[in-house]
């Protein structure tokens, strides 16, 4: 028998263990912090809401909002820029041990507000999207890539949000609270806007044949021009009656926008049509607001069309598909995913919808909550094995 032969070891007819990737690219750690996150936060707010629980630093709705905001908006906004900036630059972004830096910082955030220590959860909350725009700010400068410096202005104004609404609590400065959770609602409808009016049409076009989905210039204008008049008119507490009208003024420019989209032609694409049904809601939540604004409507109906119907649906939607097109998968939405969907469109239908119906409303925000953790929690578990390990086709990230 021939020496070398003899020499090598036995070649396995098994395929190798993939190996663990985590902390590859800013996607993989970041979405599975956001979607686990949230499916537990969301719950523990229900019970608080429902007297089964104590409050905390943050106290009642101020808590809610502020995790839902800055603790699992603010992460998925993290693992999609630190992805999508490498593609845009291809300049490196944090990976390794400076990436789990970036998420102990997020994790650091989350527990600090559960704790006495104001000042802390201050400094670790403001700090987490300031490391943020120094990690996707470098490779945007290496590369001239000016077209998407806003979001560095952006993440420094969640920072001083934040330190705003902290320091406010902590008796440092007078500012109301309650200010900071709607002038980040309006940074983060501004950031959706965007990036929305980029990749709907292109993504409806390339999973569809023949959508035709377009776009109209004065439409894009005015759709991102009024939600920037929003924030003005927020900032500086403007009339409701004159917020309101504005609000009325965005939503028809926004149905718009999505009309020239032609979503109804993407029913049969799952991993499509949750992208049109979140923009949805944000036409919903601007006539909301303008109903509000003008005294037609009370309570929080807006804010949660927002919230668990434009976030939650845009956030489960591109989760589902960076996650898939940067592990090497198909970009083609299983019957679990369509599920996720559709558990998360309920959320926000029973939480928006629900609510307005007399004698619901504590009903309503529970079975919401029930929805949204089981969606997002059905992300969790079912992504767990994709994020933590490498590319199916062998490739870097």
């Amino acid at each position: 028998m021939n020496e070398h032969l003899m020499l090598q070891p036995p070649r396995s007819t098994s395929p190798a263990a993939p190996r663990f990737a985590l902390w590859n690219l800013g996607f993989r750690p970041f979405y599975f912090l956001a979607s686990a996150f949230s499916a537990l936060s969301v719950l523990l707010w229900a019970a608080q809401f429902s007297g089964m629980l104590p409050h905390a630093y943050l106290r009642g709705p101020l808590w809610h909002a502020h995790e839902m905001l800055f603790g699992f908006t603010l992460a998925v906004i993290a693992g999609f820029l630190l992805t999508a900036v490498r593609n845009w630059t291809a300049q490196p972004t944090p990976d390794g041990v400076p990436l789990m830096a970036l998420a102990a910082l997020w994790v650091a955030g989350r527990v600090l507000v559960l704790t006495p220590y104001g000042a802390a959860a201050a400094a670790a909350n403001a700090a987490f999207p300031l490391a943020l725009a120094v990690a996707i700010g470098i490779p945007l400068a290496r590369s001239r890539n000016f077209r998407n410096f806003f979001f560095l202005g952006l993440l420094v104004l969640l920072a001083a949000l934040i330190l705003a609404l902290h320091l406010a609590l902590l008796g440092v400065i007078e500012f109301p609270p309650q200010m900071v959770p709607r002038l980040a609602l309006d940074v983060v409808l501004f950031i959706m806007a965007v990036m929305a009016g980029r990749v709907i049409p292109m993504f409806t076009n390339n999973g569809v044949p023949g959508a035709d989905a377009g776009r109209h210039p004065l439409v894009e204008k005015l759709a991102l021009g009024s939600v920037l008049l929003l924030f003005l008119a927020d900032a500086l507490q403007a009339p409701g009656v004159f917020v309101g009208a504005l609000a009325l003024v965005a939503a028809g420019a926004h149905g718009a926008r999505l009309a020239l989209w032609r979503g109804w032609r993407t029913i049969g694409t799952p991993l499509v049509w949750i992208l049109h049904a979140a923009y949805a809601w944000i036409v919903i939540h601007l006539l909301l607001r303008g109903f509000a604004g003008l005294g037609w409507l009370a309570g929080t109906f807006d804010t949660h069309a927002l919230t668990a119907g434009a976030i939650g649906g845009m956030t489960i939607g591109m989760m589902t598909r960076t996650a898939r097109g940067h592990t090497g998968r198909p970009l083609r939405a299983d019957g679990w995913e369509t599920a996720m969907f559709v558990l998360i469109q309920l959320a926000a239908i029973a939480r928006v919808f629900g609510g307005m119906v007399p004698g619901l409303y504590m009903a309503s925000v529970q079975s919401s909550a029930l929805l949204w953790s089981a969606g997002f929690g059905l992300y969790a578990v079912r992504y767990w094995p994709v994020l933590a390990h490498q590319r199916l086709d062998g490739r870097p990230g």
